[in-house]
């Protein structure tokens, strides 16, 4: 990660300050001013603070980034604010190094001729993310990342898909990297080792998910299962790291363009995880930015958490909602339905009881025989109601039923 300079200015002020008021302590010895409570607010909203040294103006942070050869955006998907900053970003950079690559965690590689499509204005919004494969893909609001591409189409920024297909992160998973076939690989290169301090910090995270067969106390670090997750999350962050590098090494252009890469706060933070498979591919100078939320503990804001953070809105559920239903899975075609790949925590899939490895044969008695098939099934279904969802598990059809929730006033 990168040091930034911050201005002295307050610190001089800060001294004087102290001194003059050891002067008048001293004068007025019996007369001791309340001190005033310690600040919970270590990112004030609209500010630029580096972790460690303190605020920085937003000239500093941008001159110092768009000297990088990339710049990490981290994200939570759901934040709008997070996404509102990732345009201010954008906006300030490409003012300072208009060469730029805009690379994007929520797209697989395979739909790469969409996003060249879209960049040269030969699709519109709905076309667009109809061959991205958005829902299917992605599955988060589409308007919340619309400014981002139109931007990006406005300039004639290219615009490249960072991730892989979910089906070989769960395969490297289970089976490590050297178990997958190399033509199933998608051209990935080996990914450097973890960190211990990544290994640390993955575990609890893992302990988090649901695992039947062992107590989280069990679970160690030389866990067999713990170690092939950790590979798959390596795998993630070898991927996106492999086409940001590419996109610094392969330009065509005189001048080097400044590429920037747009994904999940997870891949960005402490350097752990995107930041480290860049530097052992080679590409030394990184600088990661992230949204740092209000209500977000000052505990967290350490040294070499992001080279900068800046102060937004947390998130809050009510005051964005999607224009559509949301079943809470990622999925692909085959074995005579919707496979399904992954079923998101707290979603109405998982109330369901919907898991991994699940063929969806029937929706609300509609054969499933295309992508869009469940996409529209789930998107008709009004808030309130039921589901009825015919599956296959372990060779055993069966009925379950997912509980869409009524709209809140």
């Amino acid at each position: 990660m990168t040091n930034f300079n911050v201005s002295r200015c307050s610190r001089v002020i800060s001294v004087i300050l102290m001194l003059l008021g050891l002067c008048v302590n001293n004068a007025t010895a019996t007369i001791i001013p309340a001190k005033k409570p310690a600040s919970k607010d270590c990112v004030p909203l609209g500010d630029w603070v580096v972790p460690g040294l303190g605020k920085a103006s937003q000239q500093e942070i941008i001159a110092r980034a768009a000297k990088a050869s990339v710049v990490l955006l981290g994200e939570t998907h759901v934040n709008a604010d997070h996404h509102r900053w990732q345009l201010q970003t954008l906006v300030a950079l490409h003012g300072v190094h208009p060469n730029m690559v805009i690379g994007f965690e929520m797209f697989p590689r395979r739909v790469q001729a969409a996003l060249d499509k879209w960049i040269a204005g030969k699709l519109s919004e709905k076309e667009f993310l109809r061959a991205a494969e958005w829902d299917r893909v992605w599955n988060t609001d589409a308007n919340l990342y619309l400014p981002l591409f139109h931007f990006a189409r406005m300039n004639r920024i290219p615009m490249v898909a960072l991730n892989i297909e979910t089906k070989l992160r769960h395969q490297v998973a289970e089976k490590g990297f050297y178990g997958v076939p190399m033509e199933e690989r998608e051209g990935l290169t080996r990914p450097a080792e973890p960190s211990q301090a990544y290994i640390d910090y993955l575990l609890p995270i893992y302990k988090q998910h649901d695992r039947k067969d062992k107590k989280a106390g069990e679970i160690t670090q030389d866990d067999s299962d713990f170690r092939r997750f950790i590979g798959g999350q390596q795998l993630w962050d070898r991927a996106m790291a492999q086409i940001l590098q590419q996109a610094v090494t392969k330009s065509t252009n005189s001048e080097q363009p400044l590429v920037v890469g747009v994904m999940g706060s997870g891949h960005v933070l402490h350097g752990f995880g995107v930041a480290h498979q860049l530097h052992d591919l080679g590409i030394q100078n990184v600088v990661a930015l992230l949204p740092w939320d209000s209500s977000k503990s000052c505990q967290h804001l350490v040294k070499g958490v992001a080279d900068a953070v800046f102060g937004v809105m947390p998130h809050v559920s009510e005051s964005f909602r999607p224009q559509f239903q949301r079943l809470g899975i990622r999925y692909e075609m085959g074995r005579g339905g919707a496979v399904v790949l992954q079923v998101e925590k707290n979603s109405i899939a998982e109330v369901a009881e919907l898991m991994a490895s699940d063929v969806i044969l029937e929706m609300a008695g509609v054969p499933i025989k295309i992508t869009e098939d469940v996409i529209n099934v789930v998107k008709r279904q009004a808030p309130g109601t039921w589901l009825p969802i015919k599956i296959k598990r372990d060779d055993i059809e069966m009925l379950i039923i997912a509980k869409f929730p009524a709209l809140s006033l």
